[in-house]
């Protein structure tokens, strides 16, 4: 089994609850500010709301937050420093509409927060998405939208963890992204390595670590700092609210047994759409219709036995990109991706198709039905072209 990339993405968010505001009560926002089309005064079920990585039209697709000039990068900026993100999405409708974003700060469980906008962003609370082109030479017509932030007109003064809003002239949400700003703090001391526990010595990571922290003073240690360890930057099995087991002088040793440990997992499969005019080793079949591209690949199988070997992955992610052209957030097309996994009927659960392109969600787009008379699970993603990572997930 190999250790050494398991875990190539170890996030350990911290928190310090001392450096939020009491609640207050939000008052409305000064209807002469300039630009602003949504007010500072935010509805109590916003509060309530854990934010993630969602869209609310079916006609938007492939959102992607990353730095600039790095696609497999993670959506994360250091406070005060000059790198940028870059959002982008397109829209099936291919027309131009007037589209906007704004950043909401929220708490370290995706809440939002009690501040005020004006509290933490400088500038303008929203600016309208004024970079978008049409698609160039595809089946699938769409306009292409992207914004980078922050910008002249908008930054952030704290850092945290946030959100994109992005949303039409009037008022209604479109998508929300999540990225997070970073301000060092502390420094932290990790190792990954095989489990404590005998039982789980085959099967399961361990994650060890050590914050310190000699130039921050933290009162309650068990209260004031929030950890959050990832997996590949997943949501679903991220380990939370662990306390430390130790503290020492200006040092908390968080060196669990069980509970800060993840299932070390198979590699990941892949598929290569980057050409739909040539097939790559994981595509059966390619064929067009008047409206659609379709990509078939070949059947999956499980692999319970299989020996381990070195399979190289992107851990989940995947890269849009197009073969045939110069330009691929306008010149890669969309295609109908065909799986099919053989084996037999699940009783306990449905099956879906996992990785970053389903937000690491088990959404309904991406779950698979199961045909009787072939004895196999399937099911189609419409999909923009590039190179892609997934798993099978049961829920």
């Amino acid at each position: 089994m190999r250790f050494n990339n398991f875990l190539t993405l170890l996030i350990i968010s911290i928190v310090l609850m001392s450096a939020c505001h009491n609640t207050k009560e939000i008052a409305s926002t000064d209807n002469t500010l300039a630009k602003s089309n949504i007010t500072e005064e935010i509805e109590r079920t916003e509060f309530e709301k854990i934010y993630k990585n969602e869209t609310y039209n079916q006609q938007i697709k492939t959102l992607l937050c990353h730095k600039i000039q790095d696609e497999l990068s993670l959506p994360l900026l250091n406070l005060n420093a000059e790198d940028q993100l870059l959002v982008s999405f397109d829209d099936l409708d291919a027309d131009i509409k007037d589209y906007y974003y704004t950043i909401i700060h929220c708490n370290s469980d995706w809440t939002a927060s009690d501040l005020m906008q004006s509290e933490y962003i400088s500038g303008f609370t929203d600016e309208p998405i004024t970079d978008y082109e049409f698609s160039f030479n595809t089946l699938q017509q769409y306009t292409h939208y992207s914004f980078s932030f922050p910008t002249e007109e908008m930054k952030a003064l704290l850092s945290g963890n946030y959100v994109f809003k992005i949303f039409e002239e009037g008022g209604k949400t479109v998508a929300y992204k999540r990225f997070m700003i970073l301000e060092t703090k502390v420094t932290i001391e990790a190792q990954v390595r095989r489990a404590t526990l005998a039982e789980d010595r085959k099967t399961k990571h361990e994650i060890d670590f050590t914050i310190k922290h000699p130039n921050l003073v933290v009162a309650d240690p068990f209260s004031d700092i929030k950890v959050t360890i990832k997996q590949n930057n997943k949501e679903d099995n991220a380990i939370t609210d662990l306390t430390p087991i130790f503290v020492k002088n200006n040092e908390l040793v968080y060196d669990y047994e069980d509970d800060n440990t993840f299932w070390a997992n198979n590699e990941f499969r892949h598929f290569d759409i980057k050409s739909l005019r040539f097939q790559s080793d994981r595509i059966k079949a390619i064929t067009y219709d008047s409206t659609y591209n379709h990509v078939y690949l070949f059947k999956d199988r499980t692999r319970p036995f299989d020996r381990y070997s070195i399979e190289p992955d992107i851990n989940g992610k995947f890269l849009i990109k197009s073969q045939e052209g110069w330009k691929s957030s306008i010149e890669a097309d969309y295609a109908f991706v065909h799986f099919t996994l053989p084996v037999d009927h699940i009783s306990y659960g449905d099956l879906y198709i996992l990785g970053e392109f389903s937000d690491w969600e088990l959404k309904e787009d991406f779950k698979l039905e199961y045909n009787d008379e072939q004895k196999q699970y399937e099911g189609s993603i419409y999909l923009k072209q590039g190179y892609y990572n997934y798993h099978y997930a049961l829920n």
